[in-house]
């Protein structure tokens, strides 16, 4: 099946009232990891590239050469979109002339009016070529590869007034961080998320920071409209946790267990282990 917009994926889910996963890849492995079990649990799902990510494999286009190809080769029939996670301005056309299907323009940190100006013209370039967009209002707490935001909570009206531009989902801060939660986290605001969900009617929305988010809050976000659900550290700590495991208990040391294709396997596994979890909780399984 090939690639196609998140548009699509994202109205059905919020009009069913499930979210689908946005994991972010970050070599081979961790795509295989991932189309592979969206496959066997039929779920629809966003392969998040971050800029960086995407510079660490070899740009853009590699990127999404290898994710066509493999969704091919793997023969995936369920709706599969790329979508380059916190953009900027430059590389979000970049990323689309690459082939991505699927954009974030992340410009919550610039002022208000420029956001809205900026993410106008991303619209219009994205649209002509059949690719979603998604914005940002309210910076995302935490770290998310070099890009730092403040855990601000978005201002509904301008929430509504962004998701006028034609974007195709919405990512507004709630309260939601990047990265580990800290132990004195106050939980998501859903009091603003109910005045985001008025104001800005039935635009799918988007709740970045899903790992460490307890499961009881992720399903209180998507009965207000979240259909969008971004996942990356949880998938990160789980690998490394497998990798260390297997090179503390020696064995890389065992016959040809320092093959890359051995070494990188106990993480693999723990990725689809971790993907299978998260689509259960979102509700997005046989939804294909």
């Amino acid at each position: 099946m090939a690639l196609v917009s998140a548009k699509g994926i994202l109205e059905k889910a919020r009009r069913e009232h499930y979210a689908v996963g946005a994991f972010n890849i970050n070599n081979l492995e961790w795509t295989q990891a991932i189309l592979e079990t969206a496959e066997e649990l039929k779920s629809p799902v966003l392969l998040g590239v971050s800029e960086g990510a995407a510079k660490y494999m070899g740009g853009f286009k590699v990127v999404a050469d290898m994710v066509k190809a493999l969704v091919e080769e793997l023969n995936v029939t369920v709706p599969v979109a790329l979508h380059l996670d916190h953009g900027s301005y430059e590389k979000s056309f970049k990323a689309i002339d690459a082939g991505f299907t699927s954009v974030m323009f992340d410009g919550s940190h610039y002022d208000f009016e420029e956001n809205l100006a900026k993410t106008k013209e991303v619209v219009a370039y994205a649209h002509e070529r059949g690719i979603s967009v998604e914005a940002e209002v309210g910076s995302i707490g935490g770290e998310e590869d070099g890009v730092i935001g403040t855990g601000e909570l978005a201002d509904p009206q301008e929430c509504k007034t962004l998701a006028d531009t034609g974007i195709d989902f919405l990512a507004a801060g709630i309260g939601n961080i990047h990265g580990k939660y800290p132990e004195n986290w106050a939980g998501l605001d859903f009091g603003v998320l109910k005045s985001i969900q008025d104001l800005t009617g039935e635009i799918p929305l988007v709740l970045h920071g899903g790992s460490g988010i307890p499961t009881d809050q992720i399903q209180r976000a998507i009965e207000l409209g979240v259909a969008k659900i971004n996942v990356n550290t949880e998938l990160q700590l789980l690998f490394a946790e497998s990798t260390r495991k297997y090179i503390e208990a020696g064995k890389d040391l065992e016959g040809k267990g320092f093959d890359p294709r051995k070494l990188l396997g106990p993480g693999k596994a723990a990725i689809k282990a971790g993907v299978k979890e998260k689509i259960e909780i979102f509700g997005s399984a046989n939804k294909a």
